[in-house]
């Protein structure tokens, strides 16, 4: 009788614990994808900014496609 009470309680612990977890889980999962955080956008300037300092464009390609963002 002794460990069959250990047992529930164990069980119901992790069954909290379980729970709980998702909950959590589900927040963090929900919150990224509803909300626009606007701190971590990047505008085409700076995107176009990363790929010429990485250099996959060139200065004439960099200077034609700012042109082209700025309008």
């Amino acid at each position: 009788m002794g460990f069959g009470m250990w047992f529930g309680w164990v069980f119901w612990i992790l069954l909290v614990a379980g729970v709980i977890s998702l909950v959590v889980f589900g927040v963090r999962r929900g919150s990224h994808g509803c909300g626009h955080d606007h701190a971590h956008e990047r505008s085409a300037r700076d995107i176009l900014d990363e790929r010429y300092a990485r250099g996959e464009i060139n200065r004439d390609q960099y200077e034609q496609m700012k042109r082209d963002i700025s309008g």
